[in-house]
């Protein structure tokens, strides 16, 4: 068995602990997340209890990846100075979060390191926080990519996957419209 790092994920198995559907429907709760989700771009300067940070960092944690690599690096940013220097204009949020994927562990990273992020996303939105995806991932701007890095001091062979602040809302925008199913959505074919 390989392992990664200096931990071998594979040594243990454990016990499983999968989610038992009542009557047929599954997580009216977890759809309540999904639609409540916005992007938030005001917020309150109250600081984030470290239990509800920990909460949303476990999403993330708990996330799949392929092959079970792992390849994903999260910094937790709280220096003003520094939130500042990443986005002046969200800088109130009193947390910023980064994601990176290390590209050598695979072809999965970029895609491992998106859903790990989206864990936090929702994560946040189910503790009453808001945050809003500000995402470089594959190369679309590649100077501010480089600005991160060297802001954070993260080797550059890591890829950013996406960053968000992180607060308590100070605003509560109205759902946007969205396309019906029936739009989105093709049975056995196009």
């Amino acid at each position: 068995m390989p392992a990664y790092g200096n931990h071998d994920f594979r040594k243990k198995k454990l016990k499983r602990k999968c989610f038992q559907p009542t009557n047929g429907v599954m997580g009216m709760e977890f759809n309540e997340v999904i639609k409540k989700r916005r992007s938030i771009r005001k917020y309150k300067t109250e600081k984030i209890p470290e239990k509800i940070l920990e909460g949303v960092l476990e999403a993330a944690r708990l996330s799949p990846s392929g092959k079970n690599i792992q390849p994903i690096h999260f910094i937790v940013v709280t220096d003003q100075e520094t939130k500042e220097q990443l986005d002046p204009r969200l800088a109130e949020a009193p947390v910023y979060i980064v994601g990176f994927v290390d590209p050598t562990k695979g072809r999965c990273s970029i895609p491992d390191g998106i859903i790990a992020f989206e864990h936090i996303i929702l994560a946040a939105v189910n503790y009453g926080l808001g945050a809003c995806w500000k995402g470089t991932y594959l190369g679309h701007l590649e100077q501010e990519e480089k600005m991160i890095k060297t802001i954070l001091n993260v080797p550059m062979h890591m890829s950013l996957v996406a960053y968000t602040p992180l607060g308590y809302p100070a605003e509560c925008p109205d759902e946007r419209p969205k396309k019906p199913l029936s739009e989105l959505i093709h049975y056995e074919k196009w």
